[in-house]
């Protein structure tokens, strides 16, 4: 198996050609014709994340965030994004990214995002999904599910006590997708990061909205491809360890 057959089944799954303009998805290091030893996600790559690639002895790691959002000039090792670039190569790990194919794709973290958050009926398209609650509850309970299906601090902006029946979700950094939860006739909206005066506006609208954090909206969306690979790996009997990463997102790196 090589990177180029990897990427093939991500391409399947989650169009790589329906990235946003300014996005930069797609292979992004390393060679199609590498072979694979193992496969790692992870929501991001950091320093931390490349050596648990290593001790894994995982060849290509494909994350939901990609590097290099802006052309670089030189690849140096005096800043971050530099030293993981360097990092990967030095290392011979490859790197795929699947970005805004995966927050659309079907199945992908939005769709994944508004399972978890119990909905049913779910419509909706590009980055922004919603749904019905099976039965009304109010804004409070509903943050208290929230936090435990998605194993994060909640920040209710909003009435504790109204009814919410009908819910939209934007993951990530989609509280901008706030006025679409409004169109849709939602009671409530789950997001990773709100802005303040966005946060202002929904409430003046009539909407809750509830942050639940960048890394707890996206992340089991980067699972559900590991598993959507592992799958497809199964069905044409290809045995390639294929691993989800363990690493706290903010760790320190381990330097000399």
């Amino acid at each position: 198996m090589t990177v180029g057959d990897v990427y093939a089944i991500i391409d399947s799954i989650a169009p790589f050609s329906s990235q946003e303009e300014w996005d930069n998805t797609g292979l992004l290091a390393g060679s199609r014709s590498a072979p694979v030893t193992g496969i790692l996600f992870a929501l991001d790559v950091t320093e931390a994340v490349i050596q648990e690639a290593v001790d894994l002895r995982a060849s290509l790691i494909v994350t939901h965030h990609p590097l290099m959002f802006s052309p670089r000039r030189r690849l140096t090792d005096d800043d971050y994004e530099g030293r993981l670039i360097a990092a990967l190569i030095r290392r011979g790990i490859s790197l795929i990214a699947a970005h805004t194919n995966l927050d659309r794709a079907p199945g992908g973290i939005n769709d994944v995002l508004a399972a978890l958050c119990g909905l049913d009926q779910v419509a909706g398209e590009d980055f922004f999904r919603c749904g019905m609650l099976p039965e009304p509850v109010t804004a409070r309970a509903y943050a208290d599910s929230l936090r435990d299906s998605l194993f994060c601090t909640v920040r209710l902006m909003g009435p504790e006590n109204r009814v919410i029946r009908k819910v939209g979700v934007s993951s990530g950094g989609g509280g901008d997708a706030w006025e679409a939860a409004v169109l849709h006739g939602c009671d409530a909206f789950v997001t990773g990061e709100m802005k303040h005066h966005l946060a202002l506006a929904a409430a003046d609208a009539g909407l809750v909205t509830m942050e639940c954090g960048h890394f707890a909206t996206e992340e089991p969306g980067i699972r559900a491809l590991a598993e959507a690979l592992q799958k497809a790996l199964d069905a044409i009997e290809w045995n390639v360890g294929v691993y989800v990463s363990e690493v706290p997102s903010y760790s320190f790196p381990q330097r000399p």
